[in-house]
């Protein structure tokens, strides 16, 4: 009988390739322990009248160094579950506040 096996390495190669990547303005720091919240905006359509409106979404990011304040624009990305909330990593500063 022959097994199965499987290469974990091309799976993960895989996953990293299609993490998510997101770009906020930084809108609280220092109120937990390395974490930020970041405000990401972004347009949305209404299909009906096509009227073009803003909304955004509020993420907990880990900010390992606790280097990113209020105002920093900052790149992000999907990572493993850091807390109950934080499943978001900063990857770098676009823009400093």
């Amino acid at each position: 009988m022959k097994k199965n096996v499987t290469k974990a390495a091309p799976v993960a190669a895989k996953a990293a390739a299609r993490a998510k990547v997101f770009q906020g303005e930084v809108v609280s720091h220092g109120k937990m322990a390395k974490t930020v919240t970041v405000r990401v905006g972004r347009t949305r359509l209404n299909e009906k009248y096509m009227k073009r409106y803003a909304v955004s979404s509020k993420f907990h990011v880990h900010d390992e160094k606790g280097e990113y304040v209020t105002g920093d624009v900052v790149r992000f990305v999907e990572t493993r579950p850091y807390s109950r909330t934080k499943r978001w990593r900063v990857t770098g500063k676009v823009t400093k506040a």
